[in-house]
C-alpha cells in the first residue's frame, strides 16, 4: 500500500449532504484556529457550554407559568423582552458551543451574563412597585443560571463580582416589585440564590482549573520527553566523537611515536583516520534533530509512560538512519500519540476480555509512520459527536498542523480501532 493510499479515509470518499458538509467544514474550520496545547480545557469548555446551554432552555420552559402569571401586572412587550434578554442566549451558546471553539463559547456565554442583568434593569420599565403578588420576581430565579454562563465567560475574580452584583439586583428586585417583602425575606432569597450561584461557581471553576491543570502536566511532560531525548542525542554524538578521538586520532598517534619510521599501515590508518575526522566535521547534526533510533525512543517512553503494558514494536526500511526529526515534531506526533492512547483506556475496553493494544513504528529514509491499533469496543466514525475534541483536535487537529504531519482514524463497531500518524520531513505524504 501507498504512502498516499493509506492516509486517503473510506469515509472521505462519501459525498455528504449539504447541511452536514456545511456543519463539517464549520467544525473543521473552527477546529483548527484552536490550539491543540489546550485540549483538556477546551473539551471541557465545549462540554459545559452545552450543557449550561440545554438548562437554560429547560429552566425557561419551567418558569413559562410563572412568567405568564406575573405577567399580567406588565405590558407584554416588557414580558417578551425580559424573557429573551434572560433565556434567549441560551440555545445559542448550546449550538456555538458544539460546533464552535472556547473564545465564541466565553463569549456568548458573557452576552447571557450581560443580558440577564440587562433583564433586571428593565423591570422598573414594565413593572409598578409592589404590584407582584407572590414571594419573588420569576427574575430571580434565573440568577443561578445566569451566574454558571459567567464561569464560563469571565476570570473567577470578575465572576464572583457579578455574583454579588446579579444576587443582590435579583433580590433588589424582590424589594421593587413583591407587595409584601420584608427584611428577613429579602435575605433569605439573596443568600439562597448567592448560595445556589456560589456552589455553580465552584463548580464551574473546578472543572475548568482541573482540564487546564492537564493541559500543563501534558505540556510539562512532552517538554521533559523532549530535552531528554535531545539529551540523549546529544549523548550520543560526544560517546561517537570519543570514540573516533580513542579508537582512531591516539591509537594513529601512538602507533607513530612506536614505529618511529615511517610505514605503509601507518600511513594507511593516519589516511583513514584524517578521512573520519572530515566526515565528522562535515556531518550537519544538530542537538535538536533526532535520529531514528532516538524519535523511536522518544515515542516508546511517551506511550509507556501512559500505559507500560502497550507493545511498541519497529519496523525499518532501507534508508532509515538518513531520518532527522526536529524535536517539535516528535513532541507534536508523541501528543497526538499519548492521546489515542488515553481515548483507547477509556473508551474501549470490552466486558469479559482484555483488550490488546500495539504501536508500530515504521521508519524509513526521512519519514516515520506510527500505527497504534487495539481490538476494543471500536465505534462508529459517522456518529462520532463535535464535542469529540479528542479524535478532531487533539490528534487530526495536531498532525494537519504539522508541517509534513498526517493522520486519520479507522474504526468499526466491535472490531477496534486504529489511528495512524504520518511525518515526513519533505512535507510528502
Amino acid at each position: 500500500m501507498t504512502a498516499s493510499g493509506a492516509l486517503e479515509s473510506p469515509a472521505a470518499s462519501r459525498p455528504l449532504p449539504s447541511a452536514a458538509a456545511f456543519a463539517h467544514r464549520l467544525r473543521r474550520g473552527l477546529a483548527m484556529k484552536e490550539d491543540p496545547s489546550t485540549a483538556a480545557y477546551d473539551r471541557i469548555m465545549r462540554r459545559l457550554g452545552i450543557s449550561i446551554g440545554i438548562a437554560g432552555v429547560i429552566f425557561g420552559f419551567v418558569e413559562l407559568p410563572q412568567i405568564a402569571e406575573q405577567g399580567r401586572y406588565a405590558p407584554a412587550w416588557w414580558t417578551v423582552l425580559a424573557v429573551v434578554l434572560a433565556f434567549g442566549w441560551y440555545p445559542v451558546i448550546a449550538v456555538v458551543s458544539a460546533v464552535s471553539g472556547p473564545r465564541a463559547t466565553r463569549f456568548v456565554c458573557g452576552c447571557a451574563a450581560v443580558g440577564f442583568l440587562g433583564a433586571l434593569a428593565s423591570i422598573p420599565f414594565g413593572l409598578e412597585m409592589h404590584t407582584v403578588d407572590s414571594t419573588t420576581v420569576w427574575l430571580y430565579r434565573v440568577a443561578p443560571v445566569a451566574v454558571t454562563a459567567a464561569v464560563l465567560a469571565w476570570p473567577t475574580r470578575l465572576t464572583v463580582t457579578y455574583l454579588l452584583v446579579a444576587c443582590t439586583s435579583a433580590a433588589a428586585a424582590t424589594v421593587y416589585t413583591v407587595t409584601a417583602a420584608t427584611p428577613q425575606n429579602v435575605g433569605e432569597n439573596f443568600l439562597r440564590a448567592a448560595g445556589l450561584a456560589a456552589l455553580c461557581v465552584w463548580c464551574g471553576t473546578a472543572a475548568t482549573g482541573a482540564a487546564a491543570r492537564v493541559d500543563r502536566e501534558s505540556a510539562i511532560a512532552s517538554r521533559r520527553a523532549a530535552a531528554q531525548a535531545a539529551a540523549q542525542a546529544r549523548d550520543r554524538e560526544r560517546a561517537r566523537f570519543a570514540a573516533l578521538i580513542h579508537d582512531a586520532v591516539l591509537s594513529t598517534l601512538l602507533e607513530a611515536s612506536r614505529a618511529g619510521t615511517a610505514s605503509d599501515v601507518l600511513q594507511r590508518q593516519a589516511e583513514r583516520t584524517l578521512e573520519q575526522l572530515d566526515e565528522y566535521r562535515g556531518d550537519e547534526r544538530d542537538p535538536d534533530l533526532l535520529d531514528a533510533r532516538s524519535a523511536v525512543l522518544f515515542l516508546r517512553a511517551a506511550v509507556h509512560e501512559i500505559n507500560p503494558s502497550i507493545r511498541f514494536a519497529t519496523r525499518t526500511w532501507p534508508g532509515y538512519d538518513d531520518l532527522r526529526m526536529p524535536v517539535h515534531s516528535a513532541s507534536t506526533i508523541a501528543a497526538a500519540l499519548t492521546e489515542a492512547v488515553r481515548n483507547s483506556l477509556r473508551h474501549a475496553a470490552v466486558p469479559g476480555r482484555e483488550v490488546r493494544r500495539t504501536v508500530t513504528a515504521t521508519v524509513s529514509a526521512g519519514s516515520i509512520r506510527i500505527a497504534f491499533s487495539d481490538d476494543g469496543a471500536g465505534f462508529d466514525l459517522a456518529a462520532v459527536s463535535a464535542d469529540r475534541l479528542g479524535i478532531s483536535m487533539s490528534i487530526l487537529g495536531r498532525m494537519r498542523q504539522l508541517a509534513g504531519g498526517s493522520a486519520f482514524v479507522e474504526s468499526q463497531l466491535g472490531e477496534g480501532t486504529t489511528v495512524t500518524l504520518v511525518w515526513g520531513g519533505d512535507g510528502s505524504r
